[in-house]
């Protein structure tokens, strides 16, 4: 799964991140996704900017949380997504993801 696909899927969902109102960047180690859900419409760059919570996770397990195929507490406790910054946002991610 591609950073270019995931990003196709977020741009439909821009309205829910903004919906939770903070800055969130997912970090796929060689590509990222930084969106802004405190702006109004939100905004998605590839920008390496300071986050209120970081997504550390490979595009293919964010892929499968997507669809139901890995449980993001398993992905977490098993080291396949890291949290940096506000853990309270990442869990409500999950109502954004699926």
């Amino acid at each position: 799964m591609s950073v270019s696909e995931i990003e196709s899927i977020f741009a439909s969902r821009l309205d829910k991140f903004g919906e939770l109102g903070s800055t969130i960047k997912f970090d796929f180690g060689d590509d990222r996704l930084f969106v802004d859900g405190t702006k109004s419409p939100a905004t998605m760059t590839h920008a390496d900017d300071d986050a209120d919570c970081t997504i550390g996770i490979a595009p293919d397990d964010l892929m499968k949380i997507m669809h139901n195929q890995l449980d993001a507490t398993m992905a977490f406790m098993t080291g396949k997504l890291k949290v940096k910054g506000s853990t309270a946002i990442a869990m409500k991610l999950n109502s954004v993801l699926r």
